[in-house]
């Protein structure tokens, strides 16, 4: 006999009543997760009720990729998923076009397109609200920090009154750390935010109250006045600066210069131009940590540096800039080999060594470099501009070219097998 469709036995219904289930489960968890955000329960709850939707562990991200919240995940399994990798989903969460963070999930079984995509929507609107008045803070940092360092803020009082609004108390001096860090290799997601993250968390907990500024070139460059009521307090800000990025950070290349502390606050623009005058010479010197009293010679060029930065780039100019423009054009080393040459007190024999070359092909590269920019390296007076040329690159940050030596009758910068350099 035949099984009408409505009868109570027919195993159609009940396939419908399975397939309705999960349906019913999903909407549960859709209004749990909505009313989280609803009432404001916080960012991790909403991730575990987004955790709920999706059936599958989720770690919620922002976008200087610290972590926020993880639900779902047992303690082994918490490092896989943020890790990443395989078996992992990962979201980037946008308003309008704003990327505002990141969602990772491991779902046990792919969770609706559509499904998936609302929970997103929901989690970014989410972390925008949570953490709008955090980056406006630091926003407002920012500028603040670049207004001083930028002499756009000189009166005394203005600066002690804005930096209290944003949590610093400079009453008691202040120095500048400037911290360059530019990635070995090829970086995923906001790398330059995260870089200021790792910073600022380094740098308030050695000296509550730093404030910090994030400028992007090739490299992240954090600009940071530190509160410090003695110079020996800046130098333990520093060391832990160092410290936490290099643990932080290890595929990246890493340079901090620190100024002199400031005692009042409107010396900070001086501050400022130590602290980049220390960072600049302390990367071409590969030198992790640099502080502006160890400069050296250098400390000379900083009235030049920080008034009439003009003037320093046209004697580098006149001096080491057409060996630069050769060396890039050619893939010569005439800048490498004055500058091994001027540090070797004038030994031709000793630079040959340095540079794992033939004495006749430093010879050749110091008559080529004088025929380019005029100065005789082996005079007294070419010396000293080339040496001083040397140093205004350094200050200014210009890198110094590098490459192998092309240059013709330089037997490519090789010594010939059982040929002797001294």
């Amino acid at each position: 006999m035949p099984v009408c469709a409505g009868s109570h036995n027919s195993p159609v219904p009940a396939a419908r009543d399975k397939q309705k289930s999960p349906a019913k489960t999903e909407e549960g968890t859709l209004d749990a997760l909505a009313e989280a955000v609803e009432s404001g329960a916080g960012l991790p709850a909403v991730a575990r009720a987004a955790s709920k939707v999706l059936d599958a562990s989720v770690a919620l991200i922002d976008r200087s990729s610290a972590v926020l919240a993880v639900a779902g995940a047992a303690p082994d399994q918490e490092e896989k998923l943020l890790a990443g990798g395989e078996g992992i989903v990962s979201v980037e969460l946008r308003v309008a076009d704003a990327a505002v963070g990141e969602l990772r999930y491991r779902a046990t079984a792919a969770p609706d397109a559509a499904i998936a995509r609302m929970v997103s929507t929901l989690l970014a609107l989410e972390l925008e609200r949570a953490r709008s008045p955090e980056w406006a803070s630091e926003e407002a940092a920012a500028g603040f920090v670049r207004a001083v360092l930028g002499r756009k803020v000189t009166d005394r009082g203005d600066i002690l009154a804005r930096a209290a609004e944003l949590g610093a108390d400079l009453e008691r001096g202040a120095g500048v750390l400037i911290t360059r860090a530019t990635p070995r290799a090829a970086q995923a997601g906001e790398w330059r935010a995260r870089v200021l993250t790792v910073a600022l968390r380094a740098l308030r907990s050695a000296a509550p109250g730093s404030l910090a500024f994030l400028e992007d070139r090739d490299s992240a460059e954090v600009g940071a006045i530190v509160p410090a009521e003695d110079d020996e307090r800046l130098g333990r800000a520093g060391e832990a600066l160092e410290l936490e990025l290099a643990e932080s950070l290890p595929g990246f290349s890493i340079t901090i210069g620190r100024s002199r502390r400031a005692g009042d606050p409107v010396d900070l623009y001086r501050a400022g131009n130590e602290a980049r005058l220390a960072v600049n010479v302390g990367e071409a010197e590969g030198r992790a940590l640099l502080a502006f009293e160890d400069t050296g010679a250098y400390r000379l060029l900083l009235p030049a540096m920080s008034e009439d930065p003009g003037e320093l780039q046209r004697f580098y100019a006149e001096t080491i800039e057409p060996l630069a423009a050769y060396d890039e054009q050619y893939e010569t080393e005439l800048v490498a080999t004055i500058e091994a040459y001027l540090e070797n007190d004038g030994n031709v024999a000793a630079t040959a060594k340095r540079l794992f070359t033939h004495r006749h092909t430093i010879r050749y590269r110091l008559e080529r470099a004088r025929e380019l920019c005029g100065h005789d390296v082996s005079s007294t007076e070419g010396r000293e501009k080339l040496g001083l040329g040397l140093k205004a690159m350094r200050v200014l940050g210009i890198a110094a070219p590098r490459g192998p030596a092309l240059e013709p009758g330089a037997e490519a910068g090789q010594v010939p097998r059982g040929a002797e350099t001294d």
